[in-house]
């Protein structure tokens, strides 16, 4: 893991703006000296950043999505801690930085197509390193919470939270199911490893069993990806169209259907940015879900559905053709803490 930077308390307090009479989150989460440390730290959750567009680019898509991390962590950190979340649960790791992929192949390809293979090479490199943490992560019985990066890390995280959690004893086979919040499938042709298709390659794999789409767009579903979908008993989905124009669910009850296909065994929570109205990311929609959609989605999905991990990817602060939002971080700081605040109500239940 050549390209994980492991942050110290230092690096945390240099993002939390410290005030008189407050208490930032940042000034409570744990840091760890080295991956291997996190077996014997007593926090459940354990945040990772991942900064790469290559996925992204690999899929013809505009770059941008390395540049989300930075905001949500500087968000995120500066959090109160109070009655409603407190963070001596949640461990700090750090994050991927793979920008030297990525000025390899712009400083050396000489044409667009040229470009493209060696994006789809290098996702091969990101595969590995993404797999190997969270393989690790998982198997100290540990929630990892994922941001940043393209949709092509869901490949990687689904391989590697089946290992870990086979090797920890929480399942019988190394597989796991997911649930996206997503206007894609990204269960395209595995024609080479790109945002695009990183469930596709779960699934060919046997990491993946079961599969629900949840607001994909109609007109962004291709004819032979639709005829996969519907031939495979082990996939399900709703369409935005089917709950917000013809009514055959409203939203709750879609994710209701998403939790129960889903909730035999452990699950990956996936929720693409793309998904939500006007949010920049290489897909931006101006028509799809509201924040407030995602926020009860990501609360409904914490509170009820058997969490293996929580990914939440696509966004992009500024996108390579210079557009820029300066609040998707604090869009994915509520995400993460609607999340946070979901699983330790349902800890605090259980021990009732």
């Amino acid at each position: 893991m050549q390209h994980l930077k492991i942050y110290s308390k230092k690096d945390i307090l240099s993002f939390t703006h410290i005030r008189k009479f407050e208490t930032k989150i940042g000034e409570e989460v744990a840091v760890v000296k080295s991956v291997a440390d996190l077996e014997s730290s007593p926090a459940r959750f354990v945040v990772v950043g991942i900064s790469e567009d290559i996925g992204v680019r690999a899929n013809h898509g505009k770059g941008g999505a390395d540049t989300a991390w930075q905001p949500f962590i500087q968000s995120f950190l500066n959090v109160q801690s109070n009655d409603f979340l407190q963070a001596n649960d949640i461990v700090v790791l750090g994050h991927f930085d793979f920008s030297p992929l990525s000025e390899v192949i712009e400083g050396n390809a000489t044409n667009a197509e040229e470009k493209i293979e060696a994006y789809r090479h290098a996702v091969n490199a990101i595969d590995d390193e993404v797999e190997n943490l969270i393989k690790t992560i998982t198997s100290y019985k540990k929630i990892p919470i994922i941001i940043g990066g393209g949709h092509n890390n869901a490949y990687p995280l689904i391989k590697g939270a089946a290992k870990g959690l086979h090797k920890a004893g929480v399942i019988q086979l190394a597989q796991i199911n997911a649930i996206n919040l997503d206007a894609h499938s990204d269960y395209r042709p595995a024609e080479g490893r790109h945002s695009g298709n990183g469930f596709r390659y779960a699934e060919e794999d046997g990491y993946l069993q079961k599969y629900f789409m949840l607001g994909i767009h109609e007109n962004y579903l291709p004819q032979n990806v639709w005829m996969d979908i519907v031939n495979n008993p082990f996939f399900d989905c709703i369409t935005y169209e089917d709950i917000f124009l013809h009514g055959k669910r409203n939203f709750i009850e879609a994710i209701a259907d998403g939790i129960d296909f889903t909730n035999d065994t452990a699950c990956g929570i996936e929720l693409d940015l793309d998904a939500i109205e006007n949010v920049l990311s290489s897909a931006t929609s101006p028509c799809g879900m509201s924040p407030i959609h995602a926020r009860h989605y990501i609360n409904m999905i914490a509170s009820e559905a058997n969490v293996a991990y929580l990914h939440i990817c696509e966004g992009a602060a500024q996108l390579s053709d210079g557009r820029r939002d300066d609040t998707v971080g604090k869009l994915i700081s509520y995400l993460v803490t609607d999340f946070l605040k979901a699983q330790h109500v349902e800890e605090s239940e259980d021990n009732l």
